[in-house]
């Protein structure tokens, strides 16, 4: 304690220094959060490009940021040799009394930054959570789950958690949609069924490299028809299940295909 008191009485930064300080960090928040509106604002105008101009969102507010805590800094360079040595023994306390999570976070934050692993727009999964990544920050991500719920998920759990991006980057991502059958339906009728259910579906989006593909697994009671196609736009993700599923039941109605009662039926991003 003796320590911490001697580093502050030594430190001794003059009020002027640290009301730039303090004026260069808020300029800087509010700079970022009008950079991140702005490009928001305009990756909404073109669905096509709207990843590709998000992923700039992170890299600017860490560019404003990264600028902001170099100028908040430059004073403590000038400072002597005995006021490094206590504001260094300051930001050791500090760390340890509690923000070596903030700092892992921060860490975590310019490794995104740097890598990758998803950018704005992407669909992912982080150890339990799924969703759209709308903001990637200095301490952690932002998720909106297919409920709506925002989902905040510190940056360090990069370093532990499994992580899963289902359109890399692209506005097309694969959508699976399963839908049970009877151990006696005949199969052949219902895959055809469900794939000019995939192909004509208004959301889906086919070419050469995107194909829909439909496969069978047997089960012990049913056996399921998996369809599997891509969307045009990534938001499309569930709408497209729905239209699929529900044109592909009716159709199997109309023509006498049996399905198990309380069928599993569920769709998926891969």
């Amino acid at each position: 304690m003796m320590l911490l008191q001697s580093g502050v009485e030594g430190l001794q930064l003059d009020p002027v220094v640290l009301g730039s300080a303090v004026a260069v960090l808020v300029s800087a928040y509010v700079l970022a959060r009008l950079t991140a509106f702005a490009l928001s604002a305009v990756a909404e105008q073109s669905p096509k490009r709207r990843i590709t101009i998000k992923m700039f969102i992170p890299i600017t507010a860490f560019c404003i940021y990264g600028t902001a805590v170099y100028l908040v800094l430059d004073p403590l360079l000038r400072l002597s040799t005995t006021q490094l040595v206590a504001a260094s023994g300051l930001l050791g306390a500090a760390l340890g009394f509690g923000l070596k999570d903030l700092f892992a976070g921060v860490i975590g934050g310019l490794v995104l930054v740097t890598e990758r692993p998803y950018q704005v727009g992407d669909k992912v999964t982080i150890g339990d959570h799924y969703g759209e990544v709308t903001g990637i920050g200095l301490r952690a991500t932002t998720l909106r789950t297919p409920d709506d719920t925002a989902v905040r998920v510190p940056n360090a759990s990069l370093f532990t958690a499994n992580v899963a991006n289902a359109n890399d980057g692209q506005p097309e991502m694969l959508v699976v949609v399963d839908v049970a059958v009877a151990a006696s339906a005949d199969i052949d009728r219902a895959t055809e069924i469900m794939q000019d259910a995939l192909v004509t579906s208004r959301y889906v989006y086919v070419d050469d490299a995107h194909p829909a593909v439909v496969r069978v697994e047997d089960g012990t009671y049913y056996r399921t028809i998996r369809g599997k196609a891509y969307v045009a736009d990534l938001r499309d993700e569930f709408a497209f299940s729905s239209d699929v599923t529900e044109r592909t039941l009716a159709a199997f109605e109309e023509r006498g295909i049996d399905t198990p009662e309380g069928p599993p039926l569920a769709a998926t991003a891969e």
